[in-house]
């Protein structure tokens, strides 16, 4: 897949819930988030996952002004959810390689992908992965499992596996990532500082795992005021000539730096409708 994918109306904000529990997923249907994604996997007991599957069907068997995602246990959850109407994407855990991208889009060729990328060679494969087939419509880091797969210690040493991912997402023509959950719902200070950091990494938006951590989100990854004046100087004095030029305060402006502009004008934009 290749192409120019920028933010467009892509999700900012996305908002995990137990396939299991149904009055939890209909308050995250109106609890503000962009996207939900309904878990069947890691916040479902084993014992539990055929009543969230079917649980989940029922859901799906119409359509919601919010997106559901589902992110599957196993590949037997496929049958059940493919082609349903209220079914905006399947995630996919632990996918290692292309060859689990293309076995799942030959089952449901039709259904929007996403894989999660958990493990050391995983990331590895992350551009393969990417690019494996058309249904592929983003990749990210599931970070808890790759940072015990790597045994890392601190946050730092995942910027390398994240870096690679806003790589290859972007040179498959996919959009930039979103950002892996950050676990401790209490810690909003912190959750802002993760945030700032994975945008200045390259991704866009941020899973969520409560709803008291959808506007800290958005916060991070909307544009600041400074942020839209400094932009709007930069179009403003892009439209009264052509090629590079420099503004009156040194700064250098060329078409790359005028098209990030029109981005953040347009997310401004967004900001305004959304508030």
């Amino acid at each position: 897949m290749t192409g120019e994918a920028g933010p467009g109306h892509a999700p900012l904000t996305w908002l995990y819930v137990p396939g299991d529990r149904p009055d939890v997923v209909q308050k995250a249907l109106v609890s503000g988030a962009d996207a939900v994604i309904v878990d069947l996997e890691d916040a479902v007991a084993p014992d539990r996952r055929d009543y969230a599957r079917a649980a989940t069907a029922e859901l799906l068997a119409s359509s919601d002004p919010t997106p559901v995602h589902v992110r599957i246990a196993d590949e037997d959850d496929i049958p059940a959810l493919a082609g349903l109407p209220g079914l905006a994407g399947l995630r996919l855990p632990k996918v290692t390689r292309a060859s689990d991208i293309r076995r799942v889009a030959a089952t449901a060729p039709d259904t929007p992908l996403y894989a999660l990328l958990e493990c050391a060679l995983a990331v590895e494969n992350a551009h393969a992965i990417a690019a494996a087939h058309p249904a592929v419509r983003g990749i990210a880091l599931g970070e808890a499992d790759l940072r015990a797969d790597l045994g890392v210690r601190n946050d730092a040493g995942l910027d390398w596996p994240r870096s690679r991912v806003v790589v290859a997402a972007r040179a498959a023509g996919l959009p930039a990532p979103v950002q892996s959950v950050y676990p401790d719902v209490r810690d909003l200070e912190g959750l802002a500082a993760s945030c700032a950091h994975g945008r200045s990494l390259g991704f866009f938006g941020r899973s969520a795992i409560h709803p008291r951590q959808l506007p800290v989100i958005e916060r991070a990854y909307l544009p600041t005021a400074r942020e839209v004046e400094s932009a709007a100087e930069i179009v403003e004095a892009a439209a009264t000539g052509t090629g590079a030029l420099a503004l009156p305060d040194g700064r250098f402006v060329d078409a790359a730096i005028v098209a990030a502009a029109h981005r953040t004008l347009f997310l401004a934009g967004r900001a305004t409708t959304r508030a």
